[in-house]
């Protein structure tokens, strides 16, 4: 019996988190969840999976959400989040809030000695190092969410971890794949968040239309398999089939191939080591015409170059980059922003920072803080 935590359980990896518990319901029991202020959401879950506790983010919801859940304990505040992900009834500790927020949670749930299901990647790209010290301190695993690094992960049970070549990150190249310079210049919100293969949220499907997700997908794949930046090679994959592989010394590449549900790379992490039965739908190879590979296009989409000068660079860069993003993604979604401005802003910012190699978490801390202020009078003054 895993005894699961969710955090972020409101959002698409929440609800496929609480689908996937809802299939193992005699393996898998939902012991919290957690999300920052959609608590109307948060108490229909609740209501369904009678968790011990609940946490809300956002205390003018807390009220309410007390008022209508009748014997399970509600938490409020950012420390909610920790307490979920720290509490003696939790072995899986699945962390699926949306950018630095979740990062003190994790570390908690690390230092707890929980396993943590990962699908906050802006966490390992803050605070690999630390994210990392934190697993070995607490005698922790994380296993990844992410299709791409689950991918990874499964195929380096293939062998041992020295014996790793490389390591090849697939894409879909999202909505603007075959758009030329003039179209991303115009690209629209509404464009943005047509992605044609995934379901997600509105911050990482624009992060797939600018190939920010692979420049943070590359810091992460650092930080997490303990690779050199030249260890590590983006390629789109159009048809979302090979989730990514892993090259071998011995020239053997092992690749982990399924229909696109985050529903599986959820599952695994859940139960691993173990494999349950799962219920998505197969993968039917006779039904496949064509697998494509190519390599990505870094003039029109330049943010890959940025995630491997952050990988290479270390310290506080990934933090700079990921808040830069975060800010400047928003000012996008608020019309406020053109699209090429996104990248170009995190550009900026990262051109300012004075990268600190070895940091602490207070360092981390102020290197997000400032990298937030310095995108939005960046985003402000050219849009």
């Amino acid at each position: 019996m895993r005894r699961l935590a969710v955090l972020g359980s409101t959002g698409s990896i929440g609800v496929n988190a609480l689908d996937v518990a809802r299939h193992l319901k005699s393996k898998c029991r939902v012991v919290g969840i957690a999300a920052r202020r959609s608590w109307e959401a948060l108490r229909d879950q609740a209501m369904e999976f009678s968790p011990t506790r609940v946490a809300i983010v956002d205390r003018d919801c807390a009220p309410r959400l007390t008022a209508a859940l009748n014997g399970i304990q509600v938490l409020a505040g950012e420390q909610a989040l920790c307490d979920i992900a720290t509490a003696d009834d939790a072995d899986v500790v699945l962390s699926a809030i949306t950018g630095a927020a979740g990062l003190a949670a994790g570390l908690a749930a690390l230092r707890a000695g929980k396993t943590l299901a990962l699908a906050n990647k802006e966490s390992l790209v803050s605070a690999g190092p630390l994210m990392m010290e934190a697993a070995t301190a607490g005698k922790a695993a994380i296993v990844p969410v992410d299709s791409e690094h689950s991918a990874v992960f499964q195929a380096m049970q293939s062998g041992r971890r020295e014996e790793v070549a490389k390591v090849y990150i697939t894409g879909s190249g999202g909505p603007f794949r075959t758009a030329d310079a003039a179209a991303l210049g115009n690209a629209t919100v509404e464009q943005a968040l047509k992605h044609p293969t995934w379901r997600m949220g509105a911050k990482i499907t624009v992060d797939s239309a600018t190939l920010m997700n692979k420049a943070l997908e590359v810091i992460e794949a650092k930080w997490l398999f303990g690779l050199e930046a030249e260890q590590i090679e983006v390629v789109i994959h159009p048809q979302s089939i090979v989730h990514s592989l892993v090259e071998f010394r011995d020239g053997s590449v092992i690749a982990q191939l399924g229909l696109p549900d985050m529903r599986v790379p959820i599952q695994y992490a859940i139960t691993y080591p173990e494999r349950l039965d799962g219920n998505v739908k197969r993968l039917d190879l006779t039904e496949l015409k064509t697998l494509t590979f190519e390599k990505p296009d870094t003039t029109r989409f330049p943010s890959i170059l940025l995630g491997f000068r952050a990988a290479r660079e270390g310290g506080t860069m990934g933090a700079v980059l990921n808040a830069a993003n975060e800010v400047a993604v928003e000012a996008f979604l608020a019309r406020r922003l053109a699209f090429p401005r996104i990248v170009a802003t995190v550009a900026e910012v990262m051109e300012r920072h004075s990268v600190k190699r070895s940091p602490t978490l207070d360092d981390i801390l102020q290197a997000d803080a400032w990298a937030r202020r310095e995108a939005a009078a960046v985003a402000s003054r050219n849009p």
